[in-house]
């Protein structure tokens, strides 16, 4: 007994979108303030010994990756260090949405322990 599909696909939804720069939007602070509090709760039940709650990247450093010709925004890819401490990467993005490999970024400033004194995400 065999079973056969049948499948169709609009080929143009396939395709990958194009980038604008516009990309993503402005979530309200107490819906930030939840999801923030849900990845530490989450590493704390996984017994995570130092729970890395954010990365600092200066303006120079970004400015230089929006520079980058055709770059219209910019993508950050989670990764583990050769120490097992948590990194983003960050590359520039071109319209298409292929990375801009000519310059990568990491080593930026970890929180803890460079945290916020007075804000709400990392507490």
């Amino acid at each position: 007994m065999f079973t056969i599909f049948r499948v169709s696909f609009n080929l143009t939804t396939l395709s990958m979108a194009i980038f604008d720069g516009t990309e993503g939007e402005v979530i309200e602070l107490a819906q930030a303030i939840a999801w923030t509090a849900n990845y530490r709760k989450q590493a704390e039940t996984e017994g995570q010994e130092m729970v890395i709650k954010g990365h600092f990247y200066g303006r120079d450093i970004l400015l230089k990756l929006l520079e980058q010709d055709g770059c219209v925004g910019i993508r950050m890819y989670y990764a583990l260090d050769e120490n097992g401490q948590k990194q983003l990467v960050l590359v520039g993005v071109d319209a298409n949405g292929n990375d801009i490999e000519e310059m990568v970024v990491d080593h930026s400033s970890i929180c803890p322990p460079d945290c916020s004194e007075t804000g709400s995400l990392g507490n």
